[in-house]
């Protein structure tokens, strides 16, 4: 979080002025609200620089960085971290293997991350037709039961091929 600039820090000429009581006291001289905040015992704190005014709020800054503090955490919480997951698969897996990774990325879908599915490929398997190869990987996005959405199609990776999906909301 910013430091916000207190007392004499702030510049000199007008300022938009918001006490903790009353409300907006409207555009005064920053001498006339530090002298009203002196007054009070508070804190003088811009609150916003780069507004015509700048705004400035009287109130001890304790309670300000608390509050502030406060609002910030609350935010937090209501945002989801996505994170990513991986499947890996390889050309001779399965269809009960093939079922199994695909219930874990249901799973993985249905907490709201996002599921990277890679075809692990060695050796000569890199060189494949490259249709053959995305049809194998389709396999496991056919399996899932989830509703996703592609955010990334099949690209070739490192080790493979891969998809990246996500929950379709």
């Amino acid at each position: 979080m910013k430091k916000p600039k207190i007392n004499n820090e702030i510049r000199t000429g007008q300022v938009r002025v918001i006490d903790d009581e009353k409300g907006n006291l409207g555009v005064l001289d920053t001498s006339k609200a530090l002298e009203i905040a002196k007054e009070k015992g508070l804190d003088l704190i811009e609150i916003s620089p780069n507004a015509k005014p700048p705004v400035v709020k009287i109130i001890e800054l304790g309670k300000y960085l608390y509050q502030e503090n406060k609002k910030q955490k609350e935010a937090a919480k209501g945002s989801q971290e996505t994170e990513m997951k991986y499947i890996r698969i390889h050309l001779g897996t399965s269809e009960n293997d093939l079922g199994l990774k695909a219930r874990n990325a249901s799973a993985f879908l249905k907490k709201g991350h996002r599921v990277k599915a890679e075809l692990f490929l060695r050796g000569r398997e890199k060189y494949l037709a490259r249709e053959f190869l995305k049809e194998r990987l389709e396999r496991v996005l056919n399996l899932i039961s989830e509703d996703y959405k592609v955010l990334q199609d099949v690209k070739k990776g490192p080790r493979g091929i891969f998809v990246i999906i996500e929950k379709n909301r």
